[in-house]
């Protein structure tokens, strides 16, 4: 059991595929999903460790309420143990001195299972505790207590006479049963329950005598057996109650005191783990940026969630999807148009979402980013992530590249984007973790005895500290992370023959599917300039270099799996893939890489863009320290003129026609994932000796200064982390609240200082 659904102000699920949900929603504005825009000062996770619990406050400026949301697991017995949760709302500065808040609890039961109310059916409500029992197969029996809080909660008191009848200090329960189908939708219950109670009022008092507003917006007091209760509570002013969870096969029962001692070990407990695993470096070790990283990282945990459900896939297989035709984007345009999908599944999926409010669903090429600070924090985890993502791949190797799984995951996206295609790839990013689980399993070795007892009690490295274990599981993995990679080369592959391309390899060439002359959306860099008009001889400069990160990392696990004449193959193809990258992308004349397309008269030219593309060889780690073509890729990255800003590495160049046009997705802004990525070859290259060494350490020591305090102030400013930031300003843009790959700086922060050039803030 854990806050497993991240998309919601507070949400726990088991992680299970018929289990119990409990949320809550608050306030005058009703708040339940996580939304942008909606009068909220900031919001999320102060720190959060997904095995113990955390604190997450709600600066809720509509509302004129901050509310916190401590959560606690208690680890015992056979079901999972216990949980408590203790919420508090203090009024703002702002707030009337009488504020009133209304707190919805709801619990829900999917499946096989019950919950019921335990206590006996007070018609005017409940003046104490509140309590549910319940049982699951998966959980067996349990209970869940509301409790009614200390003596200091006060609540409204009217003269009106239906106050007689439904006194506010008590609390309300309406226990309903509904189609399984229908249980997401609990703010539609919610409100359906309200107005029930409104248009009894309406019946029973005259419009001129309508009860006041907290009076009539409540649910019905309704207790009893159903699989949804809605549970109630109404207060005046600060208030404070807990939500305890019970697992019969626990030692002991959740008690508020059990609560607040553990609301307490896990604080100290977090802040321990956290100097210990992300601490970081000057000049970022003042105290004044430990809420920032704390807040990013646990957000970034904090937005771990478990998804089950049905998806939306087209299986057609029409021969338009190959792309080979010129003119392909219409043609498949059309295949689409058949509208050929169909509900496959349920599917399960362990996940870090980008977005709360926005992004609340499992992203292929996302997922990769948001597990190299979760890998330093919780290997194990981890790797349970990883598993689950590649338990969803099909015969052939494919993994949609977005998991929009059930209908309340549909209900987010708009209906065109809902379906995934079976050609349509993603950058394979979570091959970067897996190459991170090799360096940490590869390390250990080298520790000293203290760092060695260390790991050996550290509970959240078991594969780390257990090289049997670590072995155990790459072996178990290994086929389909072939099969995977071998649906890449067969269904991504470039056409080297059909055209006078001369190269070193006449395979090893790439093309993204899924094109349109405005887009390639299955690159991840949508709307980035690419050759025009689309053509099925295009090659992809991105493409080639994720193919070679991702068969060097081959190489290592096939290794370490000991499938030794695979790695002798993976070492072939790593070998011919970086030099066709010169053969195929540099152009001598633009000094950079770009990619590739057929012109008119049917010959092979280069499409320069200067910006992310242009780097990506040296982003994956395709040039070495000495490489003949690193000066250039040195000198794009730092010129203010082309790619550099105080803000970080721009997606394009300044001096592009592109710049900053039309959406201006990847047309200028500043994108943390791929900043991280230029910030850890620049290290590597820094600490290597090289003819590049002492410019690459400068560009370091500059890059990483201005990547953190640009995410540091705005974070200061708003309350939240954002998509992207602009080059120009440092001003955080499009989706807020984006704690995904965003909370990269926390590791950049990691990062060790190399002397000076840096401004401290």
């Amino acid at each position: 059991m854990g806050s497993l659904s991240p998309q919601f102000v507070f949400r726990s699920k088991a992680k299970a595929t018929e289990e119990p949900t409990y949320g809550s929603d608050v306030g005058c504005y009703l708040r339940h999903t996580c939304e942008q825009n909606e009068g909220m000062a900031g919001y999320g996770w102060d720190e959060y460790d997904i095995r113990t619990g955390g604190r997450q406050t709600i600066h809720d400026a509509g509302n004129t309420l901050d509310v916190t949301t401590e959560f606690v697991k208690v680890a015992g017995g056979q079901h999972g143990g216990n949980w408590g949760v203790r919420v508090k709302g203090t009024p703002r500065q702002d707030a009337p001195p009488d504020l009133k808040t209304t707190m919805i609890f709801y619990a829900a039961m999917e499946g096989f299972g019950g919950l019921e109310v335990a206590d006996d059916d007070e018609e005017t409500g409940f003046a104490g505790a509140v309590t549910l029992n319940g049982q699951s197969p998966d959980l067996g029996q349990f209970k869940i207590e509301l409790t009614k809080g200390p003596e200091s909660n006060d609540h409204p008191q009217y003269s009106h006479p239906s106050y007689d009848d439904k006194p506010l200090d008590r609390t309300f329960v309406d226990s309903l049963q509904v189609p399984p189908e229908a249980l997401w939708q609990s703010k539609a219950l919610l409100l359906s329950s309200m107005k029930r109670t409104v248009d009894a009022y309406v019946e029973q008092y005259s419009q001129e005598d309508m009860p006041p507003p907290c009076q009539i917006y409540t649910v019905q007091q309704s207790p009893g057996t159903g699989n949804i209760h809605l549970v109630q509570k109404v207060f005046e002013g600060p208030f404070e109650f807990d939500i305890l969870y019970s697992s019969e096969s626990s030692p002991e029962s959740m008690s508020s005191e059990t609560l607040t001692k553990k609301i307490e070990s896990a604080t100290v407990s977090f802040s321990e783990r956290f100097a210990q695993v992300l601490k970081p470096q000057a000049p970022f070790d003042k105290s004044r940026f430990d809420k920032f990283t704390k807040s990013l990282f646990s957000n970034l945990l904090g937005g771990v969630g478990y998804f089950y459900g049905d998806a939306v896939i087209d299986r057609s297989y029409a021969p338009e999807y190959d792309e080979e035709n010129e003119g392909f984007w219409e043609e498949t345009a059309e295949a689409r148009s058949r509208n050929e999908q169909k509900l496959e599944g349920p599917y399960e999926l362990f996940t870090s979402i980008p977005s709360r409010p926005f992004f609340p669903r499992g992203f292929l090429w996302d997922e990769g980013f948001h597990l190299l600070p979760i890998i330093d924090w919780d290997v194990d985890l981890t790797l349970e992530i990883i598993r689950s993502w590649f338990n969803l791949m099909d015969e052939d190797g494919w993994i949609g590249r977005e998991q929009i799984l059930g209908a309340e995951a549909r209900s987010k996206v708009p209906q065109e984007f809902q379906v995934q295609y079976p050609h349509y790839a993603n950058p394979p990013t979570l091959f970067f973790v897996l190459d991170a689980f090799l360096d940490k399993v590869g390390s250990k070795e080298k520790r000293s005895s203290s760092e060695q007892q260390i790991l050996k009690e550290d509970t959240y490295q078991a594969h780390v500290e257990n090289t049997g274990a670590a072995a155990e599981y790459l072996q178990s993995l290994y086929p389909l992370l072939k099969r995977h990679y071998n649906w890449y080369r067969k269904t991504q592959w470039g056409d080297l023959k059909s055209y006078d391309r001369n190269a070193f390899s006449n395979k090893e060439a790439y093309r993204w599917r899924g094109r349109t002359p405005q887009h390639i959306l299955t690159s991840g860099l949508d709307d980035y300039p690419r050759p025009q008009p689309p053509h099925p001889g295009e090659l992809h400069t991105d493409l080639i270099s994720w193919m070679g990160m991702m068969t060097r990392v081959m190489k290592r696990i096939a290794s370490t799996a000991e499938e030794n004449e695979d790695a002798k193959e993976y070492a072939s193809i790593e070998n011919a893939i970086i030099h066709n990258i010169d053969d195929l992308h540099w152009d001598e004349d633009a000094q950079t890489f770009c990619d590739a397309t057929i012109d008119e008269y049917e010959e092979n030219v280069h499409v320069c863009h200067k910006g992310y593309i242009s780097i990506f060889p040296f982003m994956t780690g395709m040039l070495s320290p000495s490489h003949p073509r690193l000066g250039a890729v040195l000198d794009l990255i730092g010129d203010p003129e082309e790619l550099w800003s105080d803000h970080g590495i721009r997606s394009l160049s300044k001096k592009d026609e592109f710049y900053g046009t039309d959406e201006n997705y990847w047309r200028s802004p500043v994108w943390m994932n791929m900043n991280y990525l230029i910030v850890k070859e620049l290290l590597n290259t820094a600490q290597e000796s090289g003819p590049h060494q002492k410019r690459a350490k400068d560009l370091y020591s500059r890059l990483r200064s201005n990547l953190v305090n640009t995410v540091y102030k705005s974070w200061e400013q708003t309350g939240f982390a954002w998509e992207q930031y602009n080059p120009e300003t440092g001003e955080g843009q499009r989706t807020q609240h984006f704690t995904g790959w965003t909370s990269l700086v926390v590791k950049i922060m990691n990062m060790p200082d190399l002397g000076k050039g840096h401004d401290e803030l």
